[in-house]
């Protein structure tokens, strides 16, 4: 079964950083795209960053220039670097992931994580 664990998030001021983590674990034969989606409350769940296999990214302009995604493929990893953060980047965030069956690689299905807060608040 795969599994999409999150990690990193916290509370911190606002001007700090935050750094979040997702691994994917289980029997698979590769991911594909990751990103990163954020819900706040009473918002509707937004994409915030996303990479795909050879690295390329794109971000929601509201993080341009203040989030960094990056992933390691050998470790099924994708992180999210959050700098400069500010009150309205509060969220839960989302890890997303499209995977591929281990058993029949052009089978991709979509999982998501189980989300982290971010609290920026002073």
């Amino acid at each position: 079964q795969v599994q999409l664990v999150e990690s990193g998030g916290g509370l911190v001021q606002p001007g700090g950083s935050l750094r979040l983590s997702c691994t994917a674990s289980g029997s698979m034969f590769r991911v594909d795209a990751m990103g990163w989606y954020r819900q706040a409350p009473g918002n509707q769940r937004e994409l915030v960053a996303s990479v795909t296999t050879d690295g390329t990214t794109s971000y929601a302009d509201s993080v341009k220039g203040r989030f960094t995604m990056s992933r390691d493929s050998a470790k099924n990893t994708a992180y999210l670097q959050m700098n400069t953060l500010k009150p309205e980047d509060t969220a839960v965030y989302y890890c997303n992931a499209e995977i591929r069956d281990a058993k029949h690689d052009y089978v991709r299905l979509t999982y998501w994580g189980q989300g982290t807060q971010v609290t920026v608040a002073s």
